[in-house]
């Protein structure tokens, strides 16, 4: 059989994926499809069939002059990895989370994601619920500021969310340039080698248009069920909030999450649903000159026990606030 064509964008940390997951076979889940790159990568290291799911409907078209290559053995299923389980409808060997923005979405003006393309002010990873449009049209200062702050770490949070507001009065926002306007009014402008002002507070929003925080656990959660024992969960994220998440989910779920103080109330035992397979692994050198994308990724790997699925305290896992008190 002839091998498909590259693919168009480089797959972050596949290399020690492949490795941290060998050996690879049976049925395994891609529940952040995107350009394909997983899914690809781990037919080729001998899985037998990869089910490709994506909340975006137009990677599936993009998709359709290679998938075919594979026959059967690659399934392409539109929804959200919150739904993995039930998406998979069988006992899975394996589930790889590639998390963020893809740089295809940031690629494409038209959907909002990016800070340096003029375009509608979108940022929907799927086609459903309210733009970031609706969302800055609508939301009150306190939560605006909220969600810059906890979901962008950004420190002039009040300050920008004073201006949108401000600024929404005589002009709705519909354009990613007119809120990038906004932020740079609000910041100073940057020194050779820092980041675009706009940096934190599109990465804000867009994770608050998506929920990215709720389809995280929520996702984590499903691939806990939907793993046989010996699976393995591997999770690539892309900034510290993701991170942390994940590796207090795993700490937590592998009966390794800190006790505490000794004064604190004592925490129930965990039956560990995982074994943590290692530390954060990052990108060595080779892949940073390769794709300078990965500088900020780490991959976390664990392998599901014989213990029933269970559910994560939310309280535990470092979850920015908006998510606690319920953001939507």
């Amino acid at each position: 059989m002839t091998p498909p064509a590259a693919a168009p964008h480089t797959p972050v940390l596949l290399r020690p994926l492949l490795q941290a997951v060998a050996p690879v076979s049976g049925l395994w889940l891609d529940g952040t499809f995107g350009a394909g790159g997983y899914a690809r990568g781990l037919l080729g290291a001998g899985a037998d069939c990869v089910i490709g799911v994506d909340r975006d409907p137009s990677v599936f078209a993009m998709a359709a002059e290679w998938a075919g290559v594979y026959g059967d053995r690659l399934r392409l299923v539109e929804g959200t990895f919150s739904d993995l389980d039930t998406l998979a409808g069988a006992p899975l060997d394996g589930v790889v989370l590639d998390l963020g923005v893809s740089s295809m979405q940031l690629d494409q003006a038209e959907r909002g994601f990016s800070f340096l393309r003029d375009g509608p002010l979108d940022m929907r990873m799927g086609g459903d619920g309210p733009t970031a449009a609706d969302l800055l049209n609508s939301a009150d200062e306190a939560t605006i500021a909220d969600i810059l702050y906890h979901y962008g770490e950004e420190r002039a949070s009040r300050r920008i969310a004073r201006t949108i507001v401000e600024s929404r009065k005589t002009q709705p926002f519909v354009s990613t340039l007119q809120l990038v306007r906004i932020v740079e009014r609000c910041l100073p402008r940057p020194k050779p080698g820092q980041s675009h002002p706009a940096t934190r507070s599109f990465q804000a929003v867009r994770i608050w248009v998506n929920d990215e925080f709720g389809q995280l656990i929520a996702g984590l959660e499903a691939a806990e069920r939907a793993l046989k024992p010996g699976g393995r969960l591997a999770v690539v994220t892309f900034h510290s909030l993701e991170d942390r998440v994940v590796k207090r989910f795993l700490q937590a779920r592998s009966g390794a999450e800190a006790q505490g103080s000794r004064y604190a109330p004592a925490r129930a035992v965990v039956t560990p649903a995982f074994t943590r397979v290692s530390k954060a692994i990052a990108p060595d050198a080779a892949e940073l000159d390769e794709n300078p994308r990965s500088r900020s990724a780490k991959l976390r790997v664990a392998e599901r026990t014989e213990a029933p699925a269970g559910r994560a305290d939310r309280t535990t896992l470092g979850l920015p606030a908006p998510v606690l008190k319920g953001d939507r």
